[in-house]
């Protein structure tokens, strides 16, 4: 499937149910990178906005960068009357940005869709000079016996899971994409709780998840069930995050605004 259709019958489970980021990210950002709020940022792949809010929060103007018309569309929603955020047509190979006009280019759960050398290069393009990067996924903890009973449904059930999970997880090709600048991770702790039917749009939100129609649609939903009533406790599930930020310049040399910062640069 072609990334950009992948999430496009998927925008309202995707709102209604995806985790937001949490605050600490902007936090380290300010203290090791130097950000304030006159800052510009690029969220590139920005989809509905929930990384963007972050930095919108933040008091930064935010240039929603999103190739799916209906995600980029309900970022458009989530945004109305927030001058400072504009939502863009554009790839992250071709943000259509001019050039040296940010101080950050971020992006949320999308990275993993991006071709590295055309997107390498288009963000060179548009930030300014010493301006910064930084990569950010929420991924499930694995800290539950439920968190391993849903890892399960996906295994079993998902069209193209294990390709997509790999592919997030790939610190090479991370660390690859700084062109060997030093590069720092952060990581963070969050969760979100779920009913039955916040489960079930949480797992609707994913773009490998089977749709209705499709023949393991029910059997996973039905897996899903069993799932959710062994490990509920008073009607709700926890679902736990680990965010992950890698951040830095992209490379050969970065200079970190808090070189005594207690996160540990990868090497």
């Amino acid at each position: 499937m072609n990334p950009i259709e992948r999430f496009s019958d998927r925008v309202e489970d995707y709102v209604r149910y995806r985790p937001g980021y949490p605050r600490e990210l902007v936090e380290v950002l300010g203290k090791d990178c130097g950000l304030t709020s006159a800052a510009v940022i690029a969220d590139i792949g920005c989809g509905p906005g929930n990384l963007a809010k972050l930095f919108l929060d933040n008091g930064n103007t935010v240039f929603g960068v999103e190739p799916n018309a209906e995600m980029r569309m309900a970022g458009e929603r989530a945004f109305q009357g927030f001058p400072r955020f504009s939502p863009i047509e554009g790839r992250a190979e071709a943000t259509s940005l001019l050039s040296a006009s940010v101080d950050f280019v971020v992006a949320g759960q999308a990275f993993h869709w991006f071709e590295p050398t055309a997107t390498r290069a288009e963000f060179r393009r548009i930030l300014k000079p010493g301006g910064w990067v930084a990569l950010v996924w929420n991924e499930r903890a694995g800290a539950s016996p439920f968190d391993d009973a849903y890892e399960a449904i996906l295994v079993e059930h998902g069209i193209d899971y294990q390709q997509i999970r790999d592919r997030r997880n790939d610190e090479p090709s991370i660390l690859s994409f700084f062109e060997g600048a030093q590069v720092r991770r952060a990581s963070f702790t969050h969760s979100q709780l779920f009913d039955f039917d916040g489960l079930k749009g949480r797992l609707m939100s994913s773009s490998y998840a089977p749709r209705s129609g499709d023949p393991a649609h029910e059997p996973m939903l039905a897996h899903l069930r069993r799932v959710f009533d062994s490990h509920q406790d008073q009607g709700t599930v926890r679902f736990s995050y680990q965010t992950t930020m890698w951040f830095g310049r992209l490379g050969p040399f970065t200079n970190f605004t808090n070189p005594d910062s207690p996160i540990s640069p990868i090497t």
